[in-house]
């Protein structure tokens, strides 16, 4: 089999500046902000001439900061409580042969600034930096089959934990400067899906920070919901 290389033709660049906290899944929350900032080689508007009628798209991408020399046939999803084993080909674990991610994301405007060109979209789970290999149109009537099987999968997560503000959170938030006005809205979706280790989740003493943009959210989980207690600049 000949090998194949391939070359990036650009980066994107998240709010989600670390893995820790990124959804499982894209689409969890419509309040992730990022964009494809395309590679000059590829910096073409015509190459995406007529991308706007369609409202969303198909990312391929490189798993970039979960490569191993060697893989597993089998793996633990963190939907089954990270206990479980199953094939890594029956889940969308980063660990793979072959690093690949795929994602859909809302389309939402291209912007062209001289010699530049970023894609900006919404709703992805992908972290800072992460390298994109190509991006294609979703098409509804193919691409959503109405009637298959998610196994293990197979419904949307619960809604997940409540989620309050200590005094001092929402002071530092009311504060914050150069940040979507949508920020509290993504901090709630994160942390409501509790970003925790399964073999965490019975913890009540420990704190945690998740890295947003440029501040890092410090919280913990005390009598079942989520406590939001300081954000800080990284």
């Amino acid at each position: 089999m000949n090998p194949v290389t391939m070359i990036p033709i650009g980066v994107f660049h998240s709010c989600f500046a670390e893995k820790f906290g990124i959804p499982r899944q894209p689409g969890l929350t419509r309040h992730a902000h990022g964009y494809v900032a395309l590679a000059p080689d590829y910096a073409r508007a015509d190459a995406f001439r007529g991308i706007e009628q369609f409202s969303h798209l198909w990312l391929s991408w490189v798993f970039h900061l979960a490569q191993k020399p060697n893989w597993s046939p089998t793996v633990r999803p963190p939907r089954l409580g990270g206990n479980t084993r199953v094939g890594v080909f029956a889940t969308r674990a980063p660990f793979r042969p072959n690093p690949l991610g795929l994602s859909v994301v809302r389309f939402e405007r291209l912007e062209q600034n001289g010699r530049t060109l970023h894609l900006h979209v919404r709703g992805g789970d992908l972290v800072d930096g992460t390298p994109i290999l190509d991006i294609k149109p979703y098409i509804p009537y193919a691409d959503a089959v109405v009637d298959a099987d998610g196994g293990f999968a197979d419904h949307k997560p619960e809604a997940g934990l409540p989620v309050h503000f200590s005094d001092l959170a929402e002071q530092q938030l009311a504060q914050l400067q150069n940040t979507p006005t949508d920020f509290r809205d993504l901090i709630v979706d994160i942390l409501a899906g509790d970003p925790r280790p399964a073999y965490r989740r019975e913890e009540t003493t420990r704190d945690y920070g998740v890295k947003l943009y440029n501040y890092d959210v410090k919280w913990r989980v005390t009598s079942g919901q989520v406590e939001v207690f300081q954000i800080v600049k990284c």
